[in-house]
């Protein structure tokens, strides 16, 4: 059991490393291991780790005191790991929850929802923007 702890906590910090480097990219052009441990606020060696790791799991190319890259297959899982977020995010801020609860609640969520139940979301979601009448019954008061 242990085991499958760490493994799901693994899997999520690799997840929030590949969130974290797409958002650098896509604001700065760049992602380098200073302005992600910054980012993250851990230390650089934790975060130089993690990137050789995800280097060799082919996520990522790295090179010492240069910089990194991700590869199409490690874009690609960060733009769906963005997506899952913000989409738990808008879900969450339709129904009116806290900005602060949402951010720590998605946190959360995002790396044990399954596909179904996010699918499942997201088509409510959309239900719930083309039906205020059914939204301003989920939420009195807004």
């Amino acid at each position: 059991m242990p085991a499958k702890t760490n493994a799901a906590r693994s899997s999520a910090a690799v997840e929030d490393y590949l969130e974290r480097i797409l958002e650098l990219i896509n604001s700065k052009g760049y992602a380098r291991v200073i302005d992600i441990a910054a980012s993250l606020g851990i230390s650089q060696a934790s975060v130089t780790n993690m990137v050789q790791r995800l280097d060799v799991d082919g996520l990522l190319k790295y090179e010492k005191y240069r910089g990194l890259v991700l590869t199409t297959a490690g874009e690609t899982l960060a733009r769906n790991i963005a997506r899952r977020h913000q989409l738990l995010t808008d879900f969450l801020q339709l129904l009116g929850v806290d900005k602060a609860v949402i951010e720590h609640d998605v946190e959360g969520m995002e790396h044990h929802i399954s596909p179904p139940t996010l699918r499942a979301i997201e088509k409510l979601t959309a239900q719930l923007r083309r039906r205020p009448a059914l939204l301003s019954k989920l939420t009195p008061g807004r």
